[in-house]
């Protein structure tokens, strides 16, 4: 690919890769930075390089997930401790418009839910990709998305029953 046509396409992916970063990195915005930052030189160096198989955005979601796990392993054998920010309220899909009781239950139960569940939720939801995209960036198959997709809506539909809270 065009190392030019690569600099506009991936500047255009900037909101929503900032906005994947921050979901793997539990939602810690310098962390998130950083992950950002080390996986634009990644691509930008050549050690990561874009093949044509998936699509752009997938592809380069996948480079932001495993350098933040990369980033979060570092930091662990460094002996230092990785901070788990508190769950920020997640933004609201645009086209949906929800109190601020609602958007706060769902931040609560999203920090509640697995990780890999999490994960695919955001992908699905807030980033707008098919659950077989996601599976390509978690590195995990169709299948095991699909079940952390569904048992994710699950979780959260309980846990926000539970707090009263009644999603359509």
């Amino acid at each position: 690919m065009d190392p030019r046509a690569l600099e506009h396409d991936i500047a255009a992916l900037h909101p929503a890769c900032y906005g994947w970063a921050l979901a793997c990195c539990h939602r810690d915005a310098s962390e998130a930075e950083d992950v950002l930052q080390q996986a634009y030189f990644k691509v930008f160096s050549g050690r990561a390089v874009f093949d044509g198989r998936s699509a752009l955005k997938t592809w380069l979601f996948g480079v932001i997930r495993l350098t933040a796990m990369e980033h979060r392993r570092w930091r662990f054998l460094r002996g230092r401790e990785v901070p788990v920010a508190e769950p920020v309220e997640p933004p609201a899909p645009s086209s949906v418009k929800v109190d601020r009781e609602t958007r706060e239950a769902l931040a609560r139960a999203l920090a509640k839910v697995s990780e890999r569940q999490r994960e695919v939720l955001h992908l699905v939801f807030y980033e707008g990709l098919t659950i077989a995209e996601a599976a390509v960036i978690m590195n995990v198959s169709l299948g095991t998305a699909r079940l952390h997709y569904e048992r994710g809506k699950a979780s959260l539909f309980e846990l926000l029953n539970k707090e009263g809270i009644r999603l359509s």
